[in-house]
């Protein structure tokens, strides 16, 4: 059989423990092209964001480079709930800081590319979604490009992280989630309660890549500080990584249950500002407009994971 073509992706986050165990899997997944990663305000503020990301892709060093962009200034800063992933958010890892110079905002680089690779490229968002807002509201015609949206956020039973109804990433910019989700594009939404399936034990540690492999060293500076945090601040054994459940549901969705539904997102309440509505109405005028994702194999995810560590520290 002949290879098959990677898959074009965005990876849009706001690194974040999890999103940067999450880059260390797509930058040397063969299944994918990571085209850009582009940088938003949300568990760390904008700058923070922004030198993350460059240090993280510098320090892996990935085979093929992938565009960056800077997280626009004006975004708001949202507390990251608990302080989870630390000062820096990457729990303290402590990566060679690398200046980029010439780096575009991150709208700008996601109009490029998706312009430059009309309908191949599919949108990872695993933080907030201010960036890809800014980019549809900038140019409308731009949808009809975009191969696929795959977000990580939402409730879908309002059992939030960040407030009792919401997520983290909706409630950080809830207008931004309003005008993604009513967007005419293909998306698929991955919710706190299915990311929250794949619970990670301790015994998780002992099956990381070795620190002799720069992934194995970006991890195990990482996660140590996540099991510490989610135990000390949520009373938990294990960790949750949101933003790498999302990844496998985008590498792996036949691990997945899914179902069709019409959503909408709340922006104006005091209580439910960022609030995934799920129009259950067995009558509902609204159009389904999201495959919401409502389970997982958990345990051949948690497999995946692991795989796909150990493939990104072989390479580096």
């Amino acid at each position: 059989m002949p290879p098959t073509t990677p898959r074009k992706v965005i990876i849009d986050c706001d690194p974040g423990i999890d999103d940067a165990a999450a880059l260390a899997m797509a930058l040397f997944d063969p299944r994918l092209e990571v085209v850009a990663v582009t940088a938003v305000g949300g568990s760390v503020g904008p700058e923070q964001a922004t030198s993350n990301v460059q240090s993280v892709v510098s320090f892996l060093d990935p085979p093929r480079l992938p565009r960056l962009g800077v997280a626009p200034s004006d975004t708001a800063t949202f507390e990251t709930p608990h302080g989870l992933h630390g000062a820096d958010g990457l729990g303290g890892a402590e990566l060679p800081r690398v200046q980029l110079h010439g780096g575009h905002q991150s709208e700008k680089v996601i109009w490029e590319c998706i312009k430059a690779h009309p309908r191949e490229i599919t949108i990872l968002a695993l933080g907030p979604l201010s960036n890809v807002a800014r980019v549809f509201k900038r140019d409308p015609s731009i949808v009809e490009l975009v191969a696929g949206l795959v977000i990580s956020g939402g409730t879908a039973h309002a059992s939030g992280n960040a407030s009792a109804v919401s997520d983290f990433n909706f409630l950080a910019d809830p207008q931004a989630a309003r005008l993604v989700i009513r967007e005419p594009v293909k998306k698929t939404l991955v919710p706190l309660e299915t990311t929250s399936q794949v619970l990670l034990g301790f015994e998780f540690l002992d099956q990381l890549p070795r620190e002799v492999f720069r992934a194995g060293q970006l991890l195990r500076r990482m996660l140590p500080h996540a099991f510490r945090a989610h135990r000390q601040l949520l009373g938990s054994e294990g960790i949750w990584l949101h933003d790498v459940v999302s990844l496998v549901a985008l590498t792996n969705p036949e691990l997945f249950e899914r179902t069709t539904v019409a959503a909408d997102v709340e922006t104006a309440g005091d209580l439910t500002a960022g609030m995934l509505v799920v129009d259950r109405r067995q009558t509902s005028p609204s159009r389904p407009n999201c495959d919401l994702l409502v389970g997982c194999d958990a345990a051949a995810i948690t497999d995946c994971i692991l795989r796909s560590f150990a493939s990104a520290a072989a390479a580096t």
